[in-house]
């Protein structure tokens, strides 16, 4: 998956893996797993811990180095939907070519694109990652599309 500072900020928050599993409703190796690279964090979870404790997406996944403090958001679907869209047409890219990228199917993309599926942080990130996009940006939390390194 990819490196993040999950583990920086809950240690800044000084709070344990038991205690952010209690507060997202998973145990303490998910946490670990999270922490750890072995799995990813949802990404409704994300935004709720990045919501809950003021962190930008971009800087818990390790995108940037810098904490830019958005304020509170919902997550929006068909938002994010738009916004990739829109970031596939810029890139000149087609369904099918940034599915296979992301190594999904290209429903499963046109999914997150029409709205119908919200994105996987796998490969949310695997997409802003590669297009130096920021995460914040895909998710409607700032119209800045560039990450703030």
């Amino acid at each position: 998956m990819f490196e993040n500072n999950l583990r920086w900020c809950r240690e800044e928050l000084e709070m344990t893996q038991a205690e952010l599993g209690y507060i997202f409703g998973v145990s303490d190796a998910a946490v670990r797993a999270w922490e750890t690279a072995h799995d990813s964090i949802p990404l409704p979870k994300l935004i709720k811990f990045c919501n809950m404790y003021d962190y930008s997406l971009d800087f818990v996944c390790g995108l940037t180095r810098k904490n830019i403090k958005y304020g509170k958001f919902e997550t929006n679907k068909e938002k994010i939907g738009k916004r990739l869209k829109a970031l596939r047409t810029k890139l000149n890219l087609s369904q099918q070519a940034l599915a296979d990228e992301c190594k999904i199917s290209q429903t499963t993309y046109s999914g997150y694109e029409t709205g119908h599926y919200l994105i996987n942080t796998s490969n949310l990130y695997y997409i802003c990652k590669t297009y130096n996009v920021s995460m914040d940006y895909l998710v409607g939390r700032t119209n800045n599309p560039k990450i703030s390194k």
